[in-house]
């Protein structure tokens, strides 16, 4: 079985301007995406929004600087993600498409296969 990332991304904005009865039922739905999935999901999480991010970037002497906010500064940005195992990419698809995102009108996911 190979691994997949699945990104969920979103209109960060949106999210936050969402209600707290969307936030429940959307937790809702991928409480029962996980439950359908069975053993395919290995982890998944929300993440924290971009104004929490620290990015790390070398300066001009070549060491690691720290910025706050997110690496790249664009409309959608990862709110999520998942650790899938499937048996290949079309398997993966199928997977992807039921968590809640993938049909949201200002989200979407990408998937993206981890090298064994």
């Amino acid at each position: 079985m190979a691994k997949y990332l699945i990104l969920i991304y979103g209109d960060e904005q949106k999210w936050a301007q969402a209600t707290p009865q969307w936030h429940q039922e959307n937790g809702e739905r991928h409480r029962l995406f996980i439950a359908g999935a069975g053993a395919a999901v290995i982890a998944g999480n929300e993440l924290e929004p971009t104004a929490k991010a620290i990015t790390l970037r070398s300066n001009s002497a070549g060491r690691p600087q720290s910025t706050d906010g997110p690496f790249l500064e664009t409309k959608e940005v990862v709110g999520g993600y998942y650790l899938l195992e499937a048996g290949d990419m079309d398997q993966a698809v199928v997977l992807a498409a039921q968590i809640p995102e993938a049909s949201a009108p200002f989200s979407g996911v990408e998937i993206r296969a981890i090298p064994a």
